[in-house]
């Protein structure tokens, strides 16, 4: 196995959750990165992950070939992390999922940038019923197709401080009496941190025996939807009761509540998202994983108290637990 030495490398997509993890831990093993966004305004905070210099946003539509181009420019390696969990006016999934990927895919390959990672989802599915999911694996598809040796990550459900899932039900459970238990709540996760991923994409940027192969991250634990609930219940220290809801009930609600999209409020649901519940979003068996790119996985019962704290009735100030209380009183 050998290393790549690090220089300039283009992050597509790179001011959200994830990317912003994976801006950091990319400026600590000392790469100079360009983050290409739509809105580089949204990419200021990044700066402050490294040194003065180091990190640079510029403005890249990744449906237009030339913007494309140009943020390649000069780059010695590149990532994709684009992507959306709801279509929004010219935001589809094809646009984003596949268009953007095939540009970034095409546009390496004519640039002669050998390492490219491309972030697509377990869920990526040619035969899937979701858009979503549909769209993820024809994104990888077209990869595949352009640039060969690329990289393909994907990652089950992320979770971490600033994550659109534990919080999402989190915030839920603070307004609701009750939090929905989508088909029975049978659906399997296995949640990974975002760190992990982070360092995961950083490593297979760098590793040449990476080349052409495919990765899925998941985390140590196999959770049903049931009992990712109940762990945000017990850490936000509510008593919500949880209420089966069948698929098609779900895909009905999430018709009418993916509505307020089109205000650019972000919906509580979508018709797709309901259809990717009734699929298993877990590493397949024999797939290569974290294991391969030398990382233990972190557990979510280590990470997520660390942020779901803010949803308890009082804040860092609420009732400590049992077991807190037990120890400081010894």
């Amino acid at each position: 196995m050998s290393e790549a030495a690090p220089g300039l490398i283009t992050v597509f997509g790179g001011s959200g959750f994830v990317g912003g993890q994976v801006v950091r831990v990319l400026a600590r093993r000392g790469w100079r990165i360009r983050v290409a966004v739509r809105r580089p305004d949204r990419a200021w905070k990044l700066q402050t992950s490294g040194h003065v210099g180091q990190i640079q946003a510029v403005r890249c539509d990744a449906t237009d070939p030339a913007q494309v181009e140009a943020a390649l420019q000069g780059a010695d390696a590149a990532i994709n992390l684009i992507g959306i969990l709801y279509e929004a006016g010219k935001r589809s999934f094809e646009a984003m999922h596949v268009e953007a990927a095939r540009n970034i895919a095409v546009g390496c390959a004519a640039a002669r940038i050998d390492r490219l990672v491309h972030v697509s989802a377990i869920g990526a599915n040619p035969e899937s019923g979701s858009k979503y999911a549909l769209t993820k694996a024809a994104g990888e598809m077209a990869v595949r197709e352009a640039k060969p040796d690329a990289v393909i990550v994907r990652p089950s459900v992320v979770f971490g401080a600033g994550d659109s899932f534990l919080n999402k039900f989190a915030a839920m459970a603070s307004i609701s009496p009750a939090l929905p238990l989508i088909g029975g709540g049978k659906t399997r996760f296995q949640p990974v941190y975002v760190g992990d991923v982070a360092e995961a994409i950083a490593r297979a940027v760098e590793r040449s025996d990476a080349a052409g192969r495919t990765f899925e991250l998941g985390g140590p634990e196999v959770m049903t939807f049931e009992d990712i609930l109940k762990l945000i219940l017990r850490e936000t220290r509510r008593r919500n009761g949880l209420i089966p809801l069948p698929f098609f009930a779900a895909r009905g609600i999430g018709s009418l509540a993916q509505l307020s999209s089109i205000v650019g409020i972000a919906p509580v649901l979508t018709r797709d998202q309901a259809v990717s519940l009734e699929t298993d979003n877990v590493v397949a068996d024999g797939a290569e994983g974290l294991a391969e790119l030398g990382i233990e996985p972190t557990g979510i019962e280590a990470i997520a108290p660390a942020y779901l704290w803010r949803y308890r009735r009082g804040g860092q100030f609420s009732e400590r637990p049992a077991d807190t209380a037990a120890t400081v009183q010894a």
